[in-house]
């Protein structure tokens, strides 16, 4: 029996394949949320285990954040650097305590970060846009 393919999976990855470099960003964003916010459902149902496993897909997310870090952008790139390792060392702690608290710590600065990187997008997104009509 051949199973059928899901069509959210391919629709995802069909966003993941042609999405530009900097949205790619906010959707990585937009996975530690989502998993951190499943993390903290999971233990509220003491579903230890489903804790377990979203805390590690927001490390796994945090992972591809680090690696995703473009060195030739100096200080900010250093910051993000530092940011991302205690992202990435406070997810090991939650998993470790199943610590709802330091869930929202993470959630809440991720959200954070995301809305000043979707500003940041969307400037530099004008800027180009006023350079374009420019002789």
């Amino acid at each position: 029996m051949k199973m059928m393919p899901n069509p959210y999976a391919q629709y995802r990855q069909t966003q993941v394949q042609t999405a530009a470099p900097e949205q790619l960003i906010v959707m990585l964003y937009d996975g530690v949320i989502k998993f951190g916010l499943k993390a903290k459902e999971c233990i509220a149902n003491r579903d230890m285990a489903g804790a377990n496993a979203a805390l590690i897909r927001v490390q796994d997310i945090i992972s591809e954040l680090q690696l995703s870090i473009n060195d030739e952008a100096g200080e900010i790139a250093q910051q993000l650097r530092s940011l991302y390792d205690y992202f990435y060392r406070r997810a090991l702690d939650a998993n470790l305590a199943k610590d709802v608290a330091i869930i929202d710590e993470i959630v809440n600065m991720v959200r954070d970060l995301r809305s000043t990187w979707v500003e940041a997008i969307m400037l530099a997104r004008r800027q180009a846009g006023a350079a374009d009509g420019n002789c």
